[in-house]
Parts: C-alpha cells; sequence; structure tokens
C-alpha cells in the first residue's frame, strides 16, 4: 500500500506536467500519460476487486446458500482458466449466445436462487457508493484468464449469427448528432483531449484494448467492465440507454471480442 501511495504522489506530479491547458495532445503529452500508467502498474488497486471477487464466487450468503462453483462458464462447471478469452460463446443449456456478465446474471438466478432484479439491479459502481458485487465477479473470473490468447468461437451458427449483428452495430450510425462505434474506432490517431482512441480496424489495436478490460479507471476510482464501457460509449453517443445484460450489447462485445483473436490477454489494465 506504501507503494501505491508514493506512485500516486508521483502520479499527481506527471499530470501536472501534461499542459492540460493546449487543445491538442503533443508527443510529449502522450509520453507522460504513458509514464504514469507505468508508474502505476506494479500496484493496480484492481487486485483488491480480485480479492474481493474470489470471495464473492466461493461465498454461500444468497438463497440457496451455494457457491457458483457450479457454474459453467464454457470450460466445464468451476472451470475459470481460459474461460474468459473464450467469451462471448453459445450455451447449449440455454440455447444463446452469453458473454460472461450475461452467463454469471443466469448462473446467480438459476444456481443461487436470486431474482433477476436482485442479479442486474445494480451492475455498475456509483461514485461514493458500495462496490457492484457484479464488476468484482467479473475482474476476478478475467484475470484467471490473464497470459492466455483471445479465442472466441463462431463454430455455432447463433454464434456466427451474433458476430454479425455486432458488426452491423458496430457500423451503425444514428442519434442527434449521427455517431456510431465507426465514427471513433476507425482510424489511427483518434484523441478525445488526452484519451486514445483505438482503430478496430487494426488487429493489432484491437488486440491491445480488448485485451486490456476489465480496467481501473483512475479517473473514477473504480474498475469498469467492457460492458459498463459500451455503456458509456453509448451515452456520449447520444444513444438510448442500453439495457444492462441486453442480447444487443453481447452482439457487439461479440465482434470487438472477435476482433481482438489471438491477441494476448493482460487484463486488469490501468486506465486513465
Amino acid at each position: 500500500m506504501g507503494r501505491l501511495v508514493i506512485n500516486l504522489i508521483r502520479l499527481g506530479l506527471v499530470i501536472c506536467s501534461l499542459g492540460l491547458s493546449h487543445g491538442h495532445a503533443d508527443d510529449g503529452t502522450i509520453s507522460a500519460v504513458q509514464e504514469y500508467r507505468d508508474l502505476l502498474s506494479d500496484s493496480n488497486p484492481a487486485e483488491l476487486w480480485i480479492l474481493s471477487g474470489e470471495e464473492l464466487w466461493f461465498s454461500t450468503t444468497n438463497p440457496n446458500e451455494v457457491s457458483l462453483e457450479k457454474c459453467d462458464l464454457g470450460k466445464g462447471p468451476g472451470v475459470l482458466k481460459g474461460a474468459y478469452v473464450e467469451l462471448p460463446r453459445y450455451f447449449p443449456d440455454v440455447e444463446k449466445v452469453m458473454d460472461l456478465e450475461q452467463r454469471l446474471i443466469h448462473c446467480r438466478m438459476v444456481i443461487q436462487g436470486l431474482s433477476r432484479y436482485e442479479a442486474t439491479s445494480y451492475p455498475f459502481t456509483k461514485r461514493g457508493e458500495e462496490t457492484s458485487e457484479i464488476e468484482m465477479l467479473v475482474t476476478f473470473i478475467a484475470s484467471e484468464s490473464k497470459g492466455m490468447r483471445m479465442n472466441i468461437p463462431l463454430n455455432h451458427v447463433a454464434e456466427k449469427n451474433m458476430f454479425d449483428l455486432g458488426k452491423q452495430l458496430f457500423y451503425f450510425r444514428a442519434g442527434s448528432h449521427d455517431f456510431g462505434c465507426i465514427t471513433c474506432h476507425s482510424g489511427d490517431n483518434k484523441r478525445i483531449r488526452l484519451q486514445e482512441l483505438p482503430n478496430f480496424k487494426n488487429q493489432e489495436q484491437a488486440r491491445k484494448t480488448y485485451g486490456s478490460w476489465p480496467a481501473y479507471r483512475v479517473s473514477a476510482g473504480e474498475v469498469r467492465t467492457m460492458q459498463h464501457r459500451l455503456y458509456d460509449c453509448f451515452r456520449q453517443q447520444r444513444f438510448p440507454e442500453a439495457t444492462y445484460g441486453d442480447d444487443l450489447m453481447t452482439a457487439l462485445i461479440m465482434f470487438l471480442a472477435k476482433s481482438a483473436d489471438g491477441g494476448l490477454y493482460n487484463a486488469p489494465a490501468m486506465k486513465r
């Protein structure tokens, strides 16, 4: 913890040097942003989410008083190694494609006896309030695949259809500003303020980006999942509010994950 405090102090000094009054980010700014990420890379607060998520995975504090060890994430009941890098995928027991968060909703309802409201009502941590259990579980489960390669299956027709739908959503533009995912993530060297915008048409950028989520957001002081990232993107695009656990979100995640196929999964990462 002492190292984290020291790095946070150093982080403040780096931020002060960023020159935020400029309307663009020069090479020095880009270097400074990367420096603060490097400073904190060995003291990632997401480790606390991993530990809490592990406790929740084995916890029996639920209506049925059972853990999630019977939850099958695609590799067999209770198997976490390599599960995240193969999600979303088709699950025969429900005859549909699910991402990790959809599957956790299912397991918490079917295995642990939670109502759908209990399993979905608080997916994203609100500033200053109790941390979302889903975000802790996702961080823990995803961390079990760290160092493995993304390997999204497209064998079942449902997986192919979900990928195709996600691709359509990625290129779809609408809303008051005629925005879409394609607006920000289809070209190199794009940026909003100090935030680089990865080009998902470039496989290496797609691999690096998708393989870094979930991530600890320094600006929020929270770990955020891919579901939250897309939820916030929809908000910024002035789209209707995304429904948590909806198949449309899973479809878009399917497309993004497949775009990163073969990439090294290295999350949870650090973001500004």
